[in-house]
């Protein structure tokens, strides 16, 4: 299945994987808090990625790292407008990374392609948050929030009960008016799963997005479910990312989130290139 997302003022033909980029303007996010939230390295920082070939960059003002608490609205707003008013003109899709219906309105107001919604667009305001207009979105599944989500997570089948919450998020948004082609949907990787069901939803990536017909976006960069696997540390996960980007690729993921840009663009061509020898 052929899938173009609509976001903002692009359209992104899906036909190769893409790779969403990693900006977080927060002090404390689990991986690079506090290495982009000034306004001129997150500048700097984006003018990297465009140079190493990413297709749409993701701004966070809020870490949704385990353990977590929520950030002000007037906070978030103060970290993330300057840098979206700044690369507004960059050439590339601009998602925000938000789970507050006042931010995803003050975001797309300024001019944001796309808000990613860790919390599925479940927050009291959120769909009519976003029903208007042509950005995209992204719908994803946590189980709890980020304060407790990692404390005991338990499903009775991970894949059933994932895809059940966001074909119902999906529903909900297409009830209110928003076109299926604006919209794209993410397991969840880390939030409120253990190791095993994460591994579960990977492999099971493909099934996922053809029973809801809509595109997987997979969120794997350096998350601890890789220093499980490998023993390392947040700062030695390179391997591991882009190992479980070109996974969950292979599995049928159409976008990657990512820190690491040139790295898993570089491995991505490679990844295409085989598979188009081997069509």
């Amino acid at each position: 299945m052929q899938y173009t997302l609509e976001c903002g003022r692009f359209r992104l033909p899906l036909d190769r994987p893409l790779v969403m980029g990693i900006l977080n303007v927060t002090p404390d996010s689990f991986s690079d808090g506090g290495r982009f939230n000034a306004p001129e390295r997150a500048m700097a920082h984006a003018a990297q990625m465009i140079a190493d070939g990413v297709d749409i960059i993701d701004i966070g003002g809020e870490s949704t790292r385990p353990g977590s608490a929520a950030q002000p609205l007037d906070e978030e707003l103060r970290r993330i407008l300057p840098v979206l008013q700044a690369l507004r003109d960059c050439g590339k899709p601009l998602s925000i990374d938000t789970c507050k219906p006042e931010v995803m309105r003050a975001a797309l107001a300024a001019g944001a392609d796309m808000i990613n919604d860790i919390n599925g667009f479940m927050a009291d305001g959120a769909v009519d948050a976003v029903r208007n207009g042509n950005s995209g979105l992204c719908i994803m599944h946590m189980q709890g929030d980020p304060r407790t989500m990692q404390a005991a997570p338990r499903y009775g089948d991970v894949v059933a009960e994932v895809a059940a919450f966001l074909r119902e998020r999906r529903d909900a948004l297409e009830a209110a008016g928003v076109a299926r082609t604006r919209l794209c949907i993410d397991p969840g990787f880390g939030f409120g799963k253990t190791l095993a069901h994460n591994l579960e939803l990977l492999k099971h990536i493909g099934s996922m997005q053809a029973q809801l017909d809509l595109p997987v976006l997979a969120g794997l960069s350096r998350k601890s479910m890789l220093g499980a696997i490998t023993g390392k540390p947040v700062q030695e996960r390179l391997a591991g990312s882009v190992a479980a980007a070109i996974a969950a690729v292979a599995r049928g993921a159409r976008i990657v989130r990512v820190h690491d840009v040139a790295e898993t663009v570089d491995a991505l061509k490679i990844w295409q290139a085989v598979n188009q020898n081997n069509s």
